[in-house]
């Protein structure tokens, strides 16, 4: 229940400050005429609505598994993670096309100091909140956090841009008063929406491959280490599958065993090697088939076999952990 309580008073405190920013951006925006803030408004606005699905997903994946749903409801923050990447697409979109007509038809922007604060103001927070969700995110695994935190991350190099645009207009009408800088604003705009777009492109990537269930390359790679070090008493190891969803890792495999071992040796020995997977690899459910090893093996036997291992665990309470 800490963990929960962590993943969405983070996640409140990422609406909270969206909100805020979005109000600012656009008040100043429109009350300045400036495109690149009014499309940092946006992105904010983009920011906040990523911010809700985040709260939504962190509320709701950590319902334990039903008889709808005996994976438990983990993958609400992949669905979550993704639908954020795609709201960016839209958002950089929309920011283009916006600048693409202030490009063409330049607008007089005033008061440009007070978009230059409202920009600073917002870099500040978005560091502040982005460093929050990234910790906590990356601490209970949150896929919907760190998407959220990928968001304002983002927000913080484009404010920073938009920021330079409007410092450079400003600094240039009192330095150049006869050369028109206007055109920066609107393609800072344009800039924003292409560093927009990368950062929705590798969110889309990250959050949804784990809806195709796609393998854990390190965690396979230490559950064949580990169980390597058991050996001669395991035999060795074949499909082993891993998937994540949300949170929670799901390992599967077979353990080929010494024929002799007892059902309740087999037992134990297989809640050792639950307990200490669940340890390495926190939220981990595992689920191990155990076969006797009657020195017929099959290629797919063979690919995991350890019978020529010349380590020996003669008590597994004893055995050493790999790193």
């Amino acid at each position: 229940m800490d963990v929960q309580r962590q993943k969405s008073g983070v996640a409140t405190l990422s609406v909270i400050s969206n909100s805020l920013l979005v109000a600012g951006k656009l008040i100043v925006g429109l009350a300045i005429g400036s495109v690149s803030i009014i499309s940092e408004a946006i992105h904010s606005g983009v920011d906040l609505l990523a911010a809700v699905i985040a709260l939504f997903a962190v509320n709701t994946s950590h319902k334990p598994a039903d008889k709808e749903h005996p994976f438990g409801h983990g993958k609400v923050e992949n669905i979550s993670g993704t639908v954020e990447a795609l709201l960016i697409f839209l958002a950089a979109g929309w920011i283009i096309y916006e600048a693409a007509g202030k490009l063409l038809h330049p607008r007089e922007i005033e008061a440009v100091g007070w978009g230059v604060v409202v920009m600073f103001v917002s870099s500040l927070v978005n560091i502040i909140v982005s460093k929050r969700l990234f910790k906590v995110g990356r601490a209970t695994c949150s896929v919907a956090l760190q998407a959220d935190a990928w968001h304002l991350r983002t927000d913080v190099y484009t404010s920073a841009g938009v920021m330079a645009g409007l410092v450079i207009i400003l600094a240039g009408g009192k330095l150049f008063p006869g050369v028109n800088l206007l055109w920066l604003d609107p393609l800072a705009a344009i800039a924003v929406a292409l560093l927009i777009i990368r950062a929705a492109w590798h969110l889309t990537l990250e959050s949804a491959k784990d809806l195709l269930d796609v393998s854990l390359p390190q965690e396979e790679t230490w559950i064949r280490e580990y169980i390597a070090r058991l050996a001669p008493l395991v035999r060795g190891i074949h499909h082993l599958h891993t998937r994540k969803s949300g949170a929670l890792r799901f390992v599967e495999f077979h353990l080929i065993v010494e024929q002799n071992l007892s059902v309740v040796d087999s037992h134990r020995l297989t809640d050792i090697i639950d307990d200490d997977i669940e340890t390495h690899f926190p939220g981990t459910r595992t689920t191990i088939h155990v076969e006797p090893c009657d020195g017929t093996c099959d290629q797919t036997c063979l690919g995991g076999c350890l019978v020529d291992s010349d380590r020996d665990i003669s008590a597994t309470d004893n055995r050493s952990k790999p790193e």
